[in-house]
């Protein structure tokens, strides 16, 4: 299976992501609602987001500029590689 490239495509997979993370929220907000839950449910969110920004931009651009990680197991990969 080759890489998405269809701009609509990409899209559409991101609109979905974002509905999966809606729903997601939502129904874990109801089944649990309290401030406690949302505040660690944005943490959370927040924190993913972060570390997702750092395995891809601070990585390659301030550790290993030359390799291009084409996602997380690619980065994992990379760096055990260098350990050995």
């Amino acid at each position: 299976m080759g890489d998405l490239r269809n701009p609509k495509w990409i899209i559409a997979k991101g609109l979905l992501f974002l509905a999966a993370g809606i729903l997601a929220s939502a129904l874990l907000l109801a089944e649990h609602a309290s401030l406690k839950t949302a505040a660690l449910l944005a943490v959370a969110v927040w924190c993913f987001a972060r570390f997702y920004y750092f395995a891809f931009y601070a990585m390659q651009h301030y550790v290993d500029g030359e390799y291009r990680y084409r996602g997380l197991w690619s980065l994992v990969a990379a760096i055990l590689r260098r350990r050995q």
